[in-house]
């Protein structure tokens, strides 16, 4: 315990930048995936294939490849060199935002057809029915999988530190180097990992409770615990009752 309690400071640091690179690289993935998404749903032939070869293409390629073409590959090919952190940033979300589109297209797919026919005998525009009926009740839908992409995206930043930017993967190695504690230094690392962890699955399982309320599936108003446990067996996500 002494071990971690002096190197707090550091670790914190370290967590912190973790957790930076996991929101913003979410926030990105998230774009691609809703954008990329949509797409995949269009009767429109060019707008589907554009949405396959971006799917197909950051699916099937290592986060790790992508990171080390970013960080070495572009500085050779192009005048411009960028930033470690935005290489992290960059191939993290467009690896996971490829996963995510996937999520977004199926959910939207998995809305009633009776649905979209009574918006398009109410004459709605396709922004309309997609915003008003449609997106709603995929959101609901696809929540459950975007927290898991989130959390896979977080123990995935572990690998900007191969392009040394000190998260929190960076700082146990240091650790360990400087004291020889391999065991204590990236055992620390696993309990901030843990942490950060749990405070994306509750901001992830509040986000569902809001879009299951929205949808008259409120589930029983419970603690910070409850939001921590699994859902029970039969619980339902997705379409209005």
């Amino acid at each position: 315990m002494d071990f971690f309690l002096n190197r707090f400071p550091v670790y914190l640091d370290g967590a912190l930048i973790t957790l930076l690179i996991t929101v913003l690289g979410s926030a990105l993935a998230f774009v691609l995936a809703m954008a990329v998404g949509i797409l995949g749903t269009l009767r429109n032939p060019v707008a589907r294939a554009a949405a396959t070869v971006y799917t197909e293409a950051f699916r099937g390629v290592a986060a790790l490849v992508l990171l080390f073409w970013f960080a070495y590959a572009i500085p050779q090919i192009t005048p411009y060199e960028l930033s470690p952190m935005f290489v992290g940033v960059l191939a993290l979300g467009l690896n996971v935002g490829a996963y995510g589109a996937e999520v977004v297209r199926a959910a939207i797919n998995a809305v009633p057809a009776a649905q979209t026919e009574a918006t398009i005998a109410l004459n709605m525009s396709w922004l309309r029915r997609m915003r008003s009926v449609l997106l709603p009740q995929a959101w609901a839908q696809m929540l459950p999988t975007f927290g898991n992409l989130v959390i896979e995206l977080m123990k995935a930043s572990a690998i900007v530190s191969l392009i040394n930017v000190a998260d929190l993967t960076d700082v146990a190695g240091r650790m360990r180097a400087s004291s020889s504690e391999t065991i204590l230094s990236y055992g620390s690392a696993l309990v901030m990992y843990f942490v950060i962890a749990q405070l994306l699955i509750v901001g992830m399982r509040t986000l569902e409770r809001r879009a299951n309320r929205r949808l008259g599936r409120a589930p029983a108003r419970g603690s910070l615990l409850d939001l921590l446990r699994p859902p029970t067996p039969g619980t339902k996500v997705g379409t209005a009752e």
